[in-house]
């Protein structure tokens, strides 16, 4: 009797069935629920935003190169020392322009003792052709004087009161007078062809500086503009680098850069963004910068302009597409963007960035 009630609790224990966990109802639906969720909320905000982690931060740099030819006697920067606009940076030997500018002052100013000279010799000109002038119409008068006397000399001679001495000796003073007025006459068109020659030295009449003395000034001030450049001063404020040519004693040749300033404002970024990603960026647009230099910090942005050709369109070596193994290559494009805010510590040209652009706009 024990036996077979025994057997039978057991029984009636194993029909009863087991109780299942709270959990797996809520997990059964919300799993599915979550996925749909999850899925809805990337369809609803794709197509918000395009990004790229190919950019990089870019700032205006500065190649000073001296403007004269010399040798450095003086440097006063090094390796990534902070200046200021109109800094001075290196002094190339001012010897040797300090004598140009001596040399310029001397040529200036015998060039205005010439001139001088030259007024005088005008001058003295114009005097003469006042005397040859007078000369002129004195001999004329006299030529008159005689005409008439040797043709009163020949109208007594043919009624006889006069002799044939007389009227000889009328005939020639009446030569002589001829002969010098003709002479003075020549005199004169000397002296004026001589008086407009020295008018023309003197340069436009004199009325302006004449050609000689501006050439010799023109010449004074550039030899005062080359010991000027002797000084070779920042052109903006920045940070000083590349400075390994940047020697005493080594000789600067003109327009070779020997230093380069990075300035410590404007930096902009240079993101490459696939070709598929323009269609809907536009100027103007908000953006967002990560740096990796900077990390945990998200800066804001916008876009400023969009590059008008491909990285590669602008290579030293240029694809070259028309061949039979041609492969199709996605070209990127340069966006530029500018930060709104001014960052708390200088940046570095060359860091590389994630840029992300809002294309709802």
């Amino acid at each position: 009797m024990n036996d077979s009630t025994a057997i039978d609790t057991a029984t009636a224990i194993d029909a009863v069935p087991a109780r299942r966990p709270w959990w797996r109802l809520p997990l059964m639906f919300g799993v599915p629920v979550l996925i749909v969720a999850v899925g809805l909320f990337f369809w609803l905000t794709s197509g918000r935003t395009v990004t790229t982690d190919n950019a990089l931060i870019d700032a205006p740099v500065s190649s000073v190169a001296p403007e004269v030819t010399g040798r450095i006697v003086d440097v006063r920067v090094k390796e990534n020392d902070v200046v200021k606009a109109g800094d001075l940076l290196f002094t190339i030997d001012p010897a040797p322009f300090r004598i140009a500018v001596l040399q310029a002052e001397a040529a200036l100013a015998t060039a205005r003792v010439n001139y001088a000279q030259l007024e005088g010799q005008a001058a003295a000109r114009g005097a003469d052709i006042g005397s040859k002038q007078a000369d002129v119409t004195a001999n004329h008068a006299a030529t008159a004087l005689a005409h008439d006397n040797f043709d009163r000399q020949a109208s007594l001679l043919k009624r006889g009161f006069t002799t044939r001495a007389a009227y000889d000796a009328a005939q020639a003073a009446y030569v002589k007078a001829r002969q010098d007025e003709l002479a003075s006459s020549a005199d004169i068109t000397a002296a004026r062809a001589t008086a407009q020659a020295a008018t023309a030295a003197l340069g436009n009449g004199g009325g302006s500086v004449p050609p000689a003395v501006a050439a010799a000034m023109a010449q004074l001030e550039r030899a005062r503009l080359d010991l000027a450049r002797t000084q070779v001063r920042a052109p903006m404020a920045g940070r000083i680098t590349q400075t390994d040519r940047l020697e005493l004693g080594n000789l600067a040749p003109q327009q070779l850069p020997l230093i380069s300033i990075v300035a410590d404002k404007g930096y902009w970024i240079e993101a490459n963004f696939k070709e598929t990603q323009l269609a809907k960026i536009r100027p103007g647009q908000r953006a967002t910068v990560e740096i990796d230099a900077v990390p945990g910090r998200k800066f804001a942005a916008h876009v400023t302009s969009i590059g008008a050709g491909t990285g590669s369109q602008f290579s030293l070596l240029p694809a070259q597409n028309a061949t039979g193994n041609w492969v199709k290559v996605t070209q990127r494009v340069p966006v530029r963007l500018v930060l709104d805010e001014q960052p708390d510590r200088p940046l570095v040209a060359g860091w590389s960035a994630n840029v992300t652009v809002d294309v709802r706009q």
